[in-house]
């Protein structure tokens, strides 16, 4: 158990380490964290910053011998940067950035525990493309094997005629048909260091652009009869890393089970209800989870429950949420630029009390 006072280091600086350092500084941790220059929304939150450069090894030196643990905030950390860091004071294991930052890795390993991934192949060029639409059919979606997120590195392709105008991005790449679903849900565990896990329910989740809209409970009767596989799955993937803290796999719900999606070894947008809703929120069990202190409680406090994101813009009349709706929960993330496409927030609402 990690002592009073005791100091957590993260890598990142944006806003799941923002509400994670929120959640520390509540348990009574100090917290400290690392990202390159820019607009590090995390900094306002903590004891201390290091603004220096994944390559920096200097300053990641530096940053590890201040803190007592260290976990990530995002998973696209390098690797590099996370092998500067004493494994023993890392946790979860780096193994699972490895997993998750090229997605063939991850559709492979989820696979070999029995998930059903979409249909998928591995691009390494425009013969590989075109082998893979071949193959897979259209319509499919080209994604970067590496560093995509919220829709960003991935080209649609409707039909096999839209293929001439997509070409090879000149970097390793899969190519996935696309998966005829009924919804899309999301499984958010947390396992402890003796193997205790817990699950937190199961959104309905609404993607615009790629990116996480809405998510809803409940979630439907779709979602709620594919939920007990699914966290098998997740709970298989946790075990089979050894993970310890918060962990998120993506689904699609289908005719024929949920299709694994994707695999994020952090805390997850699908989760931020949890901080109203949920007895012990995502944060604060993350945090339980790397300092060996007992997991809270991941019950659900409501009868219904919305999370819905504010992008870009919208952003900049987010305080009328509050004169329209007296329960509404608004959250702001202290981004300076509330460019088109940039998450800023999200507000959270929640009906009935359950009994």
């Amino acid at each position: 158990m990690l002592p009073l006072g005791s100091t957590i280091g993260i890598l990142g600086g944006g806003q799941l380490g923002r509400m994670m350092a929120m959640a520390a500084a509540q348990l009574g941790y100090r917290v400290i964290g690392y990202a390159p220059p820019g607009d590090n929304v995390m900094d306002e939150v903590c004891a201390d910053f290091f603004a220096n450069g994944w390559g920096d090894k200097a300053a990641l030196a530096a940053f590890a011998a201040k803190c007592d643990v260290v976990t990530w905030e995002f998973e696209n950390v390098p690797l590099s940067a996370v092998a500067a860091i004493p494994e023993s004071r890392l946790c979860p294991h780096p193994r699972a950035l490895e997993t998750a930052q090229d997605r063939l890795k991850e559709k492979r390993f989820v696979e070999g525990l029995g998930g059903k991934p979409a249909p998928y192949m591995s691009v390494d060029s425009d013969r590989d493309l075109a082998m893979a639409m071949e193959r897979i059919g259209a319509p499919g979606i080209l994604k970067t094997a590496r560093d995509g997120y919220d829709g960003k590195g991935q080209w649609r392709i409707g039909s096999l005629r839209d293929a001439d105008s997509v070409r090879f991005p000149g970097k390793p790449c899969v190519y996935e048909g696309m998966v005829d679903f009924l919804a899309e849900f999301s499984v958010i565990l947390v396992r402890a260091a003796d193997g205790e896990v817990r699950f937190w329910d199961s959104t309905a989740n609404v993607h615009r652009g790629g990116m996480l809209a809405t998510s809803t409970l409940p979630a439907g009767d779709v979602i709620e009869a594919q939920v007990p596989a699914a966290r098998e799955i997740a709970r298989q993937t946790a075990e089979a890393l050894n993970y310890v803290g918060v962990l998120t796999l993506e689904f699609f719900a289908t005719a024929d089970g949920p299709v694994f999606n994707e695999m994020a070894p952090r805390v997850h947008n699908s989760g931020h209800w949890t901080i109203e809703g949920a007895a012990t929120s995502q944060f604060e069990n993350h945090i339980r989870a790397v300092c060996t202190l007992p997991l809270g409680s991941t019950e659900t406090r409501f009868e219904t429950i919305e999370l819905r994101n504010i992008v870009g813009p919208e952003a900049l009349d987010a305080y009328a949420i509050l004169a329209e709706d007296g329960e509404a929960h608004l959250h702001l993330y202290g981004k300076k630029e509330a460019r088109e496409g940039r998450k800023m927030g999200h507000v959270t609402r929640v009906g009935k009390a359950r009994a």
